[in-house]
This record gives C-alpha cells, sequence and structure tokens, in this order.
C-alpha cells in the first residue's frame, strides 16, 4: 500500500514529506510504547501512535520507519516535525483515535507488523 493511499483512508494532514507519498509501505504497527515498537517494527512500516514527543522520532528513525501518524488529532511541536523531515521520515496526523484508524487500515488489507520468533 502506498503512503498516498493511507493518507486518504484516515483522511491525514501530512505535516512533513509530501514528497514521500507513493513510497511503499507493507505493514502498520500501533502503540504509545516505543519498546512494543522496538519489538515488532520491520522496515517499511508505518508506525501509528498518539505519542507526539520526540521519542517517536528517534524510534522511527532507528528502525527505518517509513512514516509517522499521530492519531487523535495530536500535533506534534515544529521542532518534531523539523526532526522528521531531516530524518526523511513522513509525519501524518488524522482525527480518528488509534483503534478506528488501525481497522480503517486492517480493512484494506495493510497487515500488522508480526515479530517471526
Amino acid at each position: 500500500m502506498k503512503l498516498g493511499e493511507i493518507r486518504a483512508a484516515l483522511d491525514a494532514e501530512v505535516l512533513a514529506g509530501e514528497e514521500m507519498m507513493d513510497c511503499e509501505v507493507a505493514s502498520a504497527c500501533a502503540s504509545d510504547l516505543m519498546s512494543d515498537i522496538m519489538y515488532y517494527v520491520k522496515k517499511h512500516t508505518v508506525l501509528l501512535t498518539g505519542l507526539t514527543n520526540v521519542h517517536a522520532v528517534r524510534t522511527a528513525d532507528m528502525l527505518d520507519v517509513n512514516a509517522i501518524v499521530f492519531v487523535g488529532n495530536k500535533k506534534p511541536m515544529p521542532g518534531i516535525i523539523d526532526m522528521a523531515r531531516e530524518k526523511n521520515i513522513a509525519v501524518l496526523a488524522t482525527k480518528y483515535p488509534m483503534y478506528e484508524a488501525c481497522g480503517k487500515l486492517y480493512s484494506l488489507g495493510l497487515p500488522a507488523c508480526v515479530r517471526n520468533v
């Protein structure tokens, strides 16, 4: 699924990375606990979170995450957006709560990250 399709499905605002809307996303992971994200995330993943501080961008950068979607009408401070731009991470924001945002993406066929143990 392309990031632009995710934007459309979530009626999301693009805060950074408009040029990245053609990037392929293979799976989604949703959590406010960055330790969970570190456990599950693979490359070409979109991270859905309500955590709008620097930890979300740092974790995404460390794990080569394509994009972050801030859920529940939450928006990060401008410094966070600038950091994401520097790291080449797209940032979107949606009004949908995490549960509903995940459901929309899952219903369109975007699988969840599953750790192969």
